[in-house]
């Protein structure tokens, strides 16, 4: 861009000559300052203020999303964390129902719905898994003795899954978590068995079931893949009415007597876990506890 002068001139008077006579013409002039600018600087110029006008638009829009989703991540861990405090609790209500042996507790209503979730997305599963690892680091730091009389108890009880008994759709879609999940109980004992038989552990089976329905329970077991174990232990007629845990007591003592010292006993329930002898490793199986208000829910 340039200034520049620009000269007017106005003719007030002239001087001419004529006939040996002049005319004399006098003049004023006028300075106008101002700026030049070249077609092509001016479209530099333009372009350049649209430029920083975009900019500025498109700052703006990534201020606005980034607003947003600060929002909407700042909701979701909220959220995230009304989940987890939510399942930290029901975990708690159901390990105090285990402890007190409450078969048919009435689990408060957000328990219930959490419950179809925890199978359903995966949680379970993830917690069996976990459940796995401990036992097997700790299996992997021992040896069974050369005589063959260290045993290891696993509750079988609870892995099969059970008949169904009702076709409401509302009640089938509970019944499939329940297949489900003991389905995941299934093959989490199934592995570990088989790592413990292959790691040369006597491995004995518990079951609350009645001993009528020893070929039964046999047959169930032989179909889920179970093999060689050392011996099966159900209830005896006259424990119908026995409570859980002495019926595990009194299949202890039996084991004992025989000369075989129990290294590890593992179930999903206290029943089978309550022992005095601080020498034996005891696992708790995580349980979903559907079973435990599934009639509940249906009413």
């Amino acid at each position: 861009m340039s200034a520049y002068g620009h000269q007017v001139e106005r003719m007030n008077s002239t001087r001419s000559l004529s006939g040996g006579g002049s005319e004399l013409r006098r003049s004023s002039f006028v300075l106008e300052s101002g700026f030049y600018i070249t077609s092509f600087a001016a479209t530099i110029f333009v372009v350049a203020l649209a430029a920083t006008g975009l900019l500025l638009i498109t700052l703006l829009v990534s201020l606005a999303m980034m607003l947003q989703s600060c929002q909407s991540s700042h909701a979701g861990i909220i959220q995230l964390q009304n989940i987890n405090d939510e399942y930290n609790y029901c975990k708690l209500y159901s390990l105090h129902a285990k402890l007190n042996n409450l078969e048919r507790h009435n689990f408060p209503s957000l328990c219930k719905d959490l419950a179809m979730k925890y199978i359903k997305e995966g949680q379970y599963a993830r917690d069996l898994d976990s459940t796995k690892s401990v036992i097997e680091d700790y299996f992997n730091s021992v040896r069974p003795s050369d005589d063959g009389l260290d045993v290891v108890l696993i509750d079988i009880d609870g892995i099969f899954p059970p008949i169904p008994h009702s076709s409401n759709l509302f009640q089938s879609s509970i019944n499939n978590c329940i297949l489900e999940a003991k389905n995941l109980k299934r093959m989490l004992v199934l592995r570990l068995y088989m790592n413990l038989h292959a790691g040369g552990w006597s491995i004995i089976l518990l079951s609350r079931e009645h001993g009528t329905r020893q070929n039964v329970t046999i047959n169930h077991l032989l179909s889920a893949g179970f093999r060689d174990w050392s011996s099966l232990m159900m209830s005896e007629e006259d424990e119908e009415s026995t409570k859980g845990n002495e019926c595990f007591a009194r299949q202890r003592n039996v084991i004992q007597k025989k000369g075989f010292r129990i290294i590890s006993i593992m179930s999903s329930q206290m029943d089978a876990l309550t022992v005095a002898d601080r020498g034996i490793r005891i696992f708790l199986l995580p349980d979903p506890i559907f079973d435990k208000f599934k009639q509940q829910r249906r009413a």
